[in-house]
This record gives structure tokens, sequence and C-alpha cells, in this order.
């Protein structure tokens, strides 16, 4: 059973991914600065938290081997990613809409945790428009080449994140990291540095 080509699963998925947009409708189009202004921590926090949790998937395949869960989210991290960059790209839009000016925009590049949010997205956009079939099958090899350029993407969030407020935000930006970096440091142990049994001589 779909409804417009799509399973019900997927479309409850895209439900529960549009939820913490809810809070975010009034402020959006409302006339309070101050509530507007307030948009731009957690339009970015859900944009982190959807990155990781997609960029987590993989690992979690390899660390709960014959789970069901960790192939259902692999095979729906692209709708969650795609939903990363959206929230992202709202980050994005509220935060120039909010600085105001093209020279105020300017002026803030070169803070660490403003020009790292801007260089993030900027690999975000061939990352979110190159997540579709007809792409993937275009580009073959390439298309999981320039997947990869979503690890350097993390972790310049993650500077971005840590960084504002004179690195105050570090706590929680390192808790919300800290299970995809384990996973990143579990993969790299299990692919390159566990130890194996000596292959058998005949």
């Amino acid at each position: 059973m779909t409804i417009l080509g799509y399973k019900p699963a997927t479309l409850i998925l895209w439900v529960i991914l549009a939820l913490p947009a809810l809070p975010l409708i009034g402020p959006l189009f409302g006339d309070d600065a101050r509530a507007f202004h307030r948009l731009l921590h957690p339009t970015g926090e859900w944009s982190a938290r959807f990155m990781i949790i997609g960029m987590m998937a993989s690992g979690l395949m390899l660390l709960f081997k014959g789970r069901s869960w960790p192939r259902w989210l692999v095979h729906h991290r692209r709708d969650i990613e795609v939903a990363a960059f959206v929230y992202a790209a709202l980050h994005t839009l509220v935060y120039v809409i909010d600085r105001g000016t093209l020279d105020r925009i300017i002026a803030a590049l070169p803070h660490t945790e403003i020009w790292t949010g801007w260089l993030a997205m900027l690999i975000f956009i061939p990352l979110a428009i190159t997540s579709n079939n007809a792409t993937q099958r275009w580009l073959h090899a390439g298309w999981k080449t320039l997947q990869r350029l979503a690890y350097p993407a993390a972790v310049l969030v993650l500077i971005h994140w840590a960084a504002l407020h004179n690195w105050g935000s570090w706590p929680p930006a390192a808790v919300h990291f800290g299970p995809l970096v384990a996973l990143w440091v579990y993969r790299l142990w299990y692919w390159y540095l566990r130890p194996r049994a000596p292959a058998a001589t005949a």
C-alpha cells in the first residue's frame, strides 16, 4: 500500500521530522523581533540532531548486527538527512534576516562560529541536491565520494556549535556529537584495528 507513491511509514516519518518546526511557525511569520531571533538556536540544533542521527545509521547497523531497527534507519537515512538540510536552510534564512544587512553579515564572517556555519552550509547544498536516486545512478561511484563530504561538514557544525558564546556551548555540543564520534571510533576499530583470526592455510 502506498499513498502518493510513498509508503505510509515514510509519510509518518516525515510528519515526525516536521513536528519540531510547529513551534517555529508563529515567530517565523510574526512581528516580534526577539522571538524571531530566538529561532536561531532551535533551527540549528534540530538540523544538527537530524544530521547526527542520519550519520549514525551505518555505525549502528554494524554495532547491532542482525537487528531490524538499524536497517530501518539506514533505509530512511536520506529522509532524515534531507530534513537536516531543511532545518539548516531555515537556520541560515533566520540568521540572514536577523542580521539585516549584507555589511553586517560580511563583518561577522571572521568569527569562528560564523564562518564554520557558512562553510558547513555550502557543503550541505551539493549533498542535498544529489540526495536522489537519479543523481546516484548518474554519478555512480562518485556519489559515495561526494557524500563523504558529510564528515568534514559534521566537524564544522560541531565547531560552529561549540564556538557560540565564546565556547560556552561546548558541553551541549559534546553531548550531541559524543555518540556519533563514539561510533566513528568503533567503525575505525572494527574495520582496521580489531584483532583478526589468522587465515586458514591449505
